[in-house]
């Protein structure tokens, strides 16, 4: 089904620049975005992350990045789990320590700059709708992040449903990402179009719940899309991300939170 195109959409807020962090099970990256543009506007930087990836050694990762880039403005940070109110509630690749923890809050002490937490895929998604492969997409967008699971982010009209969390969909007995995960290819050395019949199967089995008008394929093997996306056999249209590695960085930065702006006075 092709996408409809219109009016661009999107719920992020808007700040001049942001610094941007994208944690992830095997590296922490970070780097000060222009928010308009998504440009990103210094070196990024990126730290292995701690193992075991505990509160404090992760929050003390962040806080290195915060000094390493010299940033005094408003931060925002990805964490690969569901995230409600700048709480972690799941921490599937990190340590389990995290569960439950006010993670902003955490962060926010740490670097002492104004934080927020969004989930990573969720950070990706607002990068590709606000100046990616779904700019100006109306109706339903689903954006997957094949990595060591898969992550997605949906949005309606541009608008973020947050955590929903669709790699966890059931197919042949178990969680979708336990088949269709780019970690898998690679640790079972599947070929190319043994893979894409393993995505294809999930992709059907998503589509079935959510009908979405376009898919946005993210994660390292956006880049190879070619070796794969032509063989998918499912009902949408899917495309590759186009901001690949540099979207996580770019939607954490989206959501920083907005600096305070004095009362307008009144003039007679």
């Amino acid at each position: 089904m092709a996408a409809s195109r219109g009016r661009r959409v999107c719920d992020a807020p808007e700040v001049a620049r942001a610094l941007g962090i994208d944690i992830g099970g095997s590296g922490i990256k970070g780097a000060i975005v222009e928010a308009r543009s998504g440009r990103l506007v210094s070196e990024r930087e990126r730290i292995p992350t701690p193992q075991p990836a505990t509160v404090d050694a992760v929050v003390a990762v962040v806080a290195e990045i915060v000094d390493d880039e010299g940033w005094a403005g408003p931060v925002g940070v990805t964490f690969p789990g569901v995230v409600t109110g700048g709480v972690v509630r799941t921490a599937a690749n990190l340590d389990d320590s995290w569960i439950g923890v006010d993670a902003a809050a955490r962060f926010a002490a740490a670097s002492g700059r104004p934080t927020a937490v969004l989930n990573d895929a969720d950070a990706a998604g607002l990068a590709e709708v606000r100046f990616g492969a779904g700019r100006g997409v109306t109706g339903t967008v689903l954006v997957l992040t094949f990595g060591t699971g898969i992550g997605s982010a949906l949005f309606h009209d541009g608008r973020l449903v947050p955590n929903t969390e669709l790699g966890h969909i059931e197919v042949r007995g178990v969680d979708g990402e336990s088949r269709a995960a780019a970690s898998v290819r690679e640790r079972k050395q599947l070929s190319w179009g043994k893979w894409s019949k393993r995505v294809s199967e999930y992709l059907r089995a998503v589509e079935d719940l959510v009908w979405p008008d376009l898919v946005i394929a993210g994660g390292g093997v956006s880049k190879r899309f070619e070796k794969w996306g032509p063989r998918l056999e499912c009902r949408s249209t899917v495309v590759p991300a186009t901001l690949q590695n540099q979207a996580g960085l770019v939607g954490a930065a989206l959501r920083a939170p907005q600096p305070r702006r004095a009362p307008a006075t009144r003039t007679r």
